[in-house]
């Protein structure tokens, strides 16, 4: 794990996923939606992780969504 805020890792993220959307190389392509699936992956962990410290409400409320599709999506 680095130093960097969520934010600022965030933000180097979008930064890398704008160049890879940029370039017309279909490597590119295979690279985004191969981090598309490793993003769907650490979404789940993420709330998984963030319901076990609190609650799944909140994991809901941060989604945007209901404790019950909150729950129903990440539970594993």
């Amino acid at each position: 794990m680095t130093d960097r805020s969520p934010a600022m890792a965030g933000e180097a993220a979008r930064a890398l996923v704008d160049e890879l959307a940029a370039h017309p190389d279909p490597a590119a392509f295979q690279e985004l939606i191969s981090l598309s699936d490793h993003v769907g992956r650490a979404l789940g962990a993420s709330a998984r992780l963030l319901a076990e410290a609190g609650s799944w409400s909140e994991v809901a409320t941060y989604a945007g969504t209901s404790k019950q599709a909150a729950w129903s999506r990440w539970r594993l």
